[in-house]
């Protein structure tokens, strides 16, 4: 059983950065794509950004674009997150996902596999 496991949230000032961490528990062979997505309080599950198996695509947010970077580690089958020049309003749940595709998609039903979420909060 494929399941994604988050790090690195925490508690950050406005301004601040943080890198969040994505690895994978039980090793596989697939070219699925990785995805970040967050939840805020009350408000829905959105896409924050996604990158394709290989590194070599990857798909931004276009409200997040500018202050966040994905990547990801082959050999270490991990992905990160890193965002920066945070924002009070960036305080959410950050999930990381694997895609059941191999192409990188903006939508949650693309992903059957998550993460527990690592928490996120921006102090102002």
């Amino acid at each position: 059983q494929v399941q994604p496991v988050e790090s690195g949230g925490g508690l950050v000032q406005a301004g601040g950065s943080l890198r969040l961490s994505c690895t994978l528990s039980g090793r596989t062979t697939s070219t699925a794509a990785w995805g970040w997505f967050r939840q805020a309080p009350g408000k829905e599950r959105e896409f924050v950004a996604g990158i394709h198996w290989s590194g070599a695509s990857t798909k931004y947010a276009d409200s997040l674009k500018d202050r966040v970077t994905i990547s990801r580690d082959n050999a270490l089958d991990t992905v990160y997150l890193q965002m920066n020049s945070l924002k009070p309003e960036d305080t959410a749940i950050y999930y990381c996902a694997r895609s059941s595709l191999v192409a990188v998609s903006t939508s949650a039903s693309d992903y059957p596999y998550w993460g527990q979420g690592t928490q996120v909060t921006v102090s102002s």
